[in-house]
């Protein structure tokens, strides 16, 4: 079969390796969509900090069941999406059933090979059928999935005052399920293209640009109240630190972002507002499945999202192009 392979940093190459034989439980995919995500561009950078080369990247997939186990409720021909944290479902995290933080967790593309490739085999649990949704569409659920965790650990509703920081992806994501949930959204971001964004397509009800005035402005957009929860999408350290500032009396701020250094906080501020602090971590089954409900409900812009798209083939050029900031791009989509 063919595969996109990351030799190293800032080299791919097309590879032809034996189509994989599924082991007990698991099922062979024909993979038909791959989403590029803000990971994948970091490891074709040599950015990513836990990972080994050569790597076959790849974890926002759909595709067609090849083959599946009998009592799998799998049939062959059945468009899927996969979920691509392989859980070990034995640890203290599977058995309390955060299967996303599992101690033993595997990404797929990241810690092993993913779905850059013609086909993959993976365990029957983590393949799911799409229903009406579009393969396309389903190669955006995994990105979507992890927005959506992140509103749920920060318990937002109706009655809130939400602050996204970072537009990217995953930013957007969180936008649009605070918004399901009925939630005032004001996102924070230094791009002034990608808050134009979030407003046209997103519906976000307030925007700040994150420049030196940002707390100020907040305060008084917010009557010097702040916001009832601080949702974090930056990957950026400075920006981590700064949000405990931007975030009310009795408020929550749940860092989405992950990075490799430590970050710190004044803790007289952090007590004085009683903070509470959540880490959101990948996703979870439920999100997954919110996603989808959203998506039918139409509420989930995906034509929007889905900025640029090409083939396996190309993806070696396209990779280079669609990282120029110059490029636009929110959601690239591979075709298999």
């Amino acid at each position: 079969m063919k595969a996109l392979i990351c030799d190293e940093p800032g080299k791919l190459s097309i590879i032809s390796r034996a189509e994989p034989k599924p082991a007990a439980g698991e099922v062979l995919v024909r993979i038909r969509r791959v989403g590029i995500c803000g990971t994948d561009f970091h490891i074709f950078q040599g950015k990513h900090p836990f990972l080994e080369y050569p790597r076959v990247m790849g974890h926002e997939l759909s595709g067609t069941v090849e083959s599946a186990p009998a009592g799998s409720g799998l049939k062959a021909g059945q468009n899927v999406y996969i979920v691509p944290y392989l859980s070990c479902g034995q640890c203290v995290g599977c058995r309390k059933g955060v299967t996303n933080a599992c101690q033993n967790i595997r990404v797929l593309g990241v810690h092993c090979d993913g779905g850059m490739a013609e086909y993959l085999s993976v365990p029957a649990q983590n393949v799911i059928p799409v229903g009406e949704t579009s393969l396309d569409d389903a190669a955006m659920i995994e990105f979507l999935a992890i927005g959506a965790h992140g509103v749920k650990r920060g318990g937002i509703t109706a009655q809130d005052r939400v602050l996204v920081v970072g537009s990217g992806p995953i930013g957007m994501s969180a936008i649009i399920f605070a918004k399901a949930r009925g939630a005032h959204v004001t996102v924070m971001d230094m791009r002034e293209d990608r808050l134009a964004f979030t407003r046209e397509q997103l519906s976000a009800d307030a925007l700040l640009l994150a420049d030196a005035d940002a707390e100020k402005k907040a305060a008084r957009l917010t009557d010097g109240d702040f916001y009832d929860v601080v949702i974090d999408a930056t990957g950026n350290r400075g920006a981590m630190q700064r949000g405990f500032g931007f975030v009310a009396h009795g408020g929550r701020y749940v860092l989405v972002s992950v990075v490799r250094e430590d970050i710190t906080f004044s803790d007289p501020e952090f007590h004085k507002r009683e903070t509470t602090l959540f880490a959101s971590r990948n996703a979870q089954p439920d999100d997954f499945a919110e996603v989808v409900k959203q998506m039918q409900a139409g509420k989930v812009p995906t034509r929007a999202l889905n900025t640029h798209r090409g083939s396996l083939d190309d993806a070696p050029r396209l990779f280079q192009d669609w990282l120029r900031p110059e490029a636009g791009v929110i959601k690239a989509i591979l075709e298999v």
